[in-house]
């Protein structure tokens, strides 16, 4: 039975036939943009998104939280970019200020989840014969619900509140990351360099983070950017159905829980734009990951 072998992309290469010149590194981010076209459509997207909600406060002329009852319900203007709700707030402000807290759970939710799932994957597949039986059953049980029942589950146990929707989504996540880090880690162990560093006396732990860590990180930087457009999603989802970001603070689930029924034909905007965000967000973020992946996983390549 052959032992597989990992095999790696020479970028160079490549750029020397397409006729760049790696030393370059403008034209080698130049060529790689031209080949994932859509890739860098979406790096676009999440860029966009990420300057929004930094530069929140700088690119919105009213506060998502004022209230105005004099200019309930108006239409997109240039006064109010894109209309005001039912209270009066304006809508441009809720969606900007909306992409920090989808932002800020997308972006916890995955580093939390990834984090724990690296620690039990790799323990997992490093150590194998018990720990691997207990976390591997332990990982089934979590995985046989999906993503936002067990979300909805833990949110209801914890509360409204932005740690909590954070910790909610996370833990779904775990399984996921622990499994893909325990395949490699399985396939890595194996490997010639891990005997090496065995022979010459080298810790179990040491050799688990300083040599078997690092070789699975391009596969958990992709899937971990792929997994960003579900909590965005997810957050969405929780927010809509009342589990997620209390009032009064704006979160694109919500804007469309509180208008997508009664609004949705006199109002159209408090329905549009925060679908628009939303889409966006996960489209975004679906297409660089996709183009990440093509990128790192030299098996994904035709």
């Amino acid at each position: 039975m052959g032992t597989s072998r990992l095999t790696t992309i020479n970028f160079d290469s490549e750029l020397r036939r397409a006729g760049a010149h790696s030393t370059h590194g403008w034209r080698r981010l130049l060529f790689l943009a031209q080949r994932y076209l859509l890739g860098t459509i979406g790096l676009v997207i999440m860029v966009m998104f990420v300057w929004m909600a930094i530069s929140a406060d700088l690119i919105c002329r009213y506060d998502p939280l004022s209230v105005d009852s004099a200019q309930r319900l108006a239409s997109p203007s240039a006064a109010h970019w894109m209309g005001t709700d039912s209270f009066g707030r304006d809508v441009w402000s809720r969606i900007v200020h909306g992409a920090r807290i989808s932002l800020a759970v997308g972006i916890g939710a995955t580093a939390l989840g990834s984090s724990i799932g690296v620690v039990v994957g790799l323990a997992s597949g490093y150590l194998s014969g018990w720990v691997d039986l207990l976390f591997q059953r332990i990982t089934d049980i979590l995985q046989a619900l999906p993503l936002l029942v067990l979300a909805l589950v833990m949110t209801a146990a914890l509360g409204p509140s932005l740690p909590n929707v954070i910790i909610a989504i996370a833990i779904p996540l775990i399984p996921t990351v622990a499994r893909v880090i325990r395949a490699n880690t399985l396939a890595l162990r194996e490997l010639p360099f891990v005997e090496a560093a065995k022979s010459i006396g080298m810790s179990e732990t040491r050799i688990a983070l300083r040599h078997v860590l690092p070789n699975t990180l391009a596969p958990l930087i992709v899937l971990a950017t792929a997994q960003l457009g579900s909590t965005i999603l997810t957050e969405a989802s929780l927010s809509f159905l009342g589990l997620g970001i209390p009032e009064p603070y704006p979160s694109w689930g919500r804007m469309l829980s509180e208008s997508a029924a009664e609004y949705v034909r006199t109002a159209p905007w408090l329905v549009i734009f925060p679908g628009v965000a939303i889409s966006l967000a996960v489209f975004g973020t679906n297409l660089f990951g996709d183009a990440l992946r093509d990128i790192l996983d030299p098996r994904q390549r035709g």
